[in-house]
C-alpha cells in the first residue's frame, strides 16, 4: 500500500508540476549538506552551489558540473536533483552558473568555467572533498565547456591549474565537440567570427596527455548529433588517451541528464557508470574500454539533426 501511494504521489507531481520542479522536490535531503550562492568570482552569474555528503573526512571525489542550455540559458538551481543524487552517494558536487550569450560570447564562459574549477580545487577540503580527485562533468553545451577546459590548457593555466596535473577525469554527456561550421546561425553567433571557431572545438586539442574521459550520448538524441561523441572518442583513442565513448540505445538528449535523478535512474545506468568512473579513474589500474571494442549497435553514429 505504501509503495502504491508513493507511486501515485510521483505521478501527481509529474502531472501538475514541471518535471524539473518535481525531480528537485524529490531529490535526497538526508545525509547531505547543501551550500548555495557562493561567489567564485566577481560579477553577475559568478555564483555556485555545493552538494556534499555529510560524512566528514577529506577523501571524497569532487565533480564540477556544467549544465547545458545552448550557451544561452540555464540556472544552477535547476540541477539540485543531480547534485543531491551524487552527494548522497559520496561525491562532492559543485554546480556553477556562468555568463551566457548574448551578454557575452566565447570564450567568456570558458574563463568562468576555469574560475569555478579553480575555486573547487581550492575549497574542496572544506566540504570533505579531495582536490587530487577533481573531475569535470557537463551536459550538452556544458560538456563542450568541460571537455575544452580539459583539452586546451590555456583556460585552467590562467586560473593557476593545469589539466594534466589537476583534472582527474572528464564526464561528457550528449556534448558538442566537433560542431562548427556545421551549426545553426544562433550557435555561430555565440562563437563569434569564423576565424575563432577552431578554438572552440574540443576535438582540435586532443593529445596523448588528455585526462581520462567517459563520453556518453543517447542514440535517440535529436538535439546534438551523437556523432560528436564518437568522433571525439575516436580521436582520443587514436592519440593514445584513455576514453570510453558510448551511445546509449533509446535515450534522448534530455534523458542523459534527468536520468541522474533517483526517480528516473531506471532509464539507464548513467549514474552508476559515472560513480564507477569517479571512484576509479585516478588509479593506474583503470583501463577504459577502447571505442573500437564497443558492440556495433552501441558505437554507430546517428545522423546529424538540428532542432
Amino acid at each position: 500500500m505504501g509503495t502504491q501511494l508513493g507511486t501515485l504521489l510521483i505521478v501527481l507531481l509529474l502531472h501538475f508540476c514541471s518535471p524539473i520542479i518535481a525531480l528537485n522536490a524529490l531529490a535526497p535531503r538526508n545525509g547531505i549538506m547543501v551550500e548555495k550562492g557562493i561567489a567564485y568570482a566577481e560579477g553577475q552569474r559568478h555564483e555556485l552551489d555545493v552538494y556534499a555528503p555529510n560524512q566528514g573526512g577529506t577523501s571524497a571525489p569532487v565533480v564540477v558540473f556544467f549544465y547545458g542550455g545552448g550557451w544561452e540559458t540555464g540556472d544552477r538551481a535547476m540541477y539540485r536533483f543531480l547534485g543531491a543524487s551524487l552527494a548522497a552517494r559520496g561525491v562532492v558536487v559543485v554546480i556553477p552558473d556562468y555568463r551566457l550569450h548574448p551578454a557575452v560570447r566565447f570564450p567568456a564562459f570558458m574563463d568562468d568555467g576555469a574560475a569555478a574549477v579553480a575555486w573547487a580545487h581550492m575549497n574542496a577540503a572544506r566540504f570533505g572533498g579531495d582536490p587530487s580527485r577533481l573531475f569535470l562533468m557537463g551536459h550538452s553545451a556544458g560538456a563542450q565547456i568541460a571537455t575544452l577546459l580539459a583539452l586546451d590548457p590555456e583556460y585552467l593555466r590562467a586560473a593557476g591549474l593545469t589539466p594534466e596535473h589537476d583534472v582527474c577525469g572528464v564526464i561528457g554527456l550528449a556534448g558538442p565537440y566537433d560542431f562548427l561550421p556545421d551549426a545553426s546561425a544562433e550557435v555561430k553567433a555565440v562563437f563569434g567570427p569564423e576565424e575563432a571557431w577552431p578554438r572552440s572545438q574540443p576535438i582540435n586539442y586532443v593529445t596523448p596527455q588528455a585526462p581520462r574521459m567517459l563520453l556518453l550520448a543517447g542514440q535517440a538524441d535529436h538535439t546534438v548529433d551523437p556523432g560528436n561523441t564518437l568522433r571525439l572518442g575516436s580521436r582520443l583513442r587514436a592519440a593514445g588517451a584513455r576514453v570510453h565513448a558510448e551511445l546509449v540505445p533509446g535515450i534522448s538528449h534530455r534523458a542523459m541528464v534527468v536520468a541522474f535523478a533517483d526517480l528516473l535512474s531506471f532509464l539507464t545506468p548513467l549514474r552508476e557508470q559515472t560513480l564507477g568512473f569517479v571512484s576509479s579513474a585516478c588509479r593506474e589500474e583503470y583501463r577504459a574500454d577502447a571505442l573500437s571494442d564497443l558492440p556495433a549497435d552501441r558505437s554507430r553514429s546517428a545522423p546529424a539533426t538540428h532542432e
